[in-house]
């Protein structure tokens, strides 16, 4: 039995008349019999009963109506749904992003991206990156736009931002009129960071150990907005990335770091061993033929 013999028998049920049933479906009495057949031997029971001018829907034959008419609904809805997904035009997107590229990066490749297809549309999730790693993983979404970059060897890779690095600084603090600074010169100060396991943290620590010392952390926050903010409050100074909180009004002030090579690089990445859906595999190609932003 099929999903189409389904469909034939609710249309019989409907006109409980075989020939009318038959021209309405446009088939022939021979293969709507030969269907209700199938649909009768699957339930074990006869579901019409039959009379000198036509059919009658019998107590089972009811039963099997009402699921037969909430099945085919419910795989109309699914199919729709895959033929949804399947159109590089105005299918889904599921993407997932850091908390730092919410203000600056994702809204204006989405701005881009919806100038030259206005009806793709996009399921989003944010968080760090190890859980975007993981979403990716699981399926939960197809792209991710992270940093540092995932294991090469189950994720694709495409960079799409270089980030310079500048110590943050309250407003009025010493270093705040110097053009550029050391990142040795705030050793004594406290630090603002993120916390243990992002990969901006990796990066700020290691920056640290390479100009003689360990930051002291007057507070360990979950994304770099935050710290901004609590950078402009007084509470301490951090290592950021330009252009990471891009439009902000904490107050803080960003001194260009010298003698540091080291950038944040942004990339987009997704599962090597996953499919893409047609919509996910156009913005895809859309965002690789960008070139890559130096900030």
């Amino acid at each position: 039995m099929h999903v189409e013999d389904l469909r034939w028998f609710a249309v019989l049920a409907e006109t409980e008349h075989l020939t009318a049933a038959a021209t309405a479906l446009g088939t022939s009495q021979p293969n709507l019999s030969r269907s209700l057949r199938r649909v009768e031997d699957a339930f074990g029971v006869a579901l019409f009963e039959r009379e000198h001018r036509g059919l009658r829907l019998n107590p089972y034959g009811r039963i099997v109506l009402e699921a037969a008419q909430a099945g085919t609904a419910a795989v109309d809805v699914a199919q729709h749904r895959i033929d949804s997904l399947l159109d590089p035009q105005s299918g889904t997107v599921r993407l997932a992003f850091l908390h730092s590229v919410a203000s600056s990066l994702l809204p204006d490749l989405l701005k881009a991206f919806r100038a030259v297809g206005p009806s793709a549309e996009f399921a989003l999730r944010q968080g760090a990156a190890h859980d975007i790693v993981e979403d990716l993983e699981n399926g939960d979404a197809e792209i991710g736009i992270i940093s540092p970059r995932a294991d090469p060897e189950r994720f694709g890779w495409h960079l799409l931002e270089q980030q310079r690095l500048a110590l943050h600084v309250p407003p009025g603090h010493p270093l705040a009129s110097r053009r550029r600074v050391e990142l040795a010169a705030a050793a004594a100060e406290p630090f603002v960071g993120l916390q243990p396991g992002f990969g901006f943290r990796r990066i700020s620590d290691e920056l640290c150990r390479a100009a003689g010392f360990t930051p002291r952390l007057a507070f360990e926050a979950t994304d770099l907005t935050t710290i901004d903010s609590l950078v402009g409050a007084g509470l301490g100074v951090a290592v950021l990335p330009s252009s990471a909180v891009r439009g902000g009004d904490s107050g803080a002030v960003a001194v260009p770091l010298a003698g540091v090579q080291s950038r944040r690089e942004i990339g987009m990445t997704w599962r090597l061993r996953a499919s893409l859906t047609p919509a996910a595999e156009r913005f895809q190609a859309f965002v690789r033929s960008r070139p890559v932003i130096s900030t």
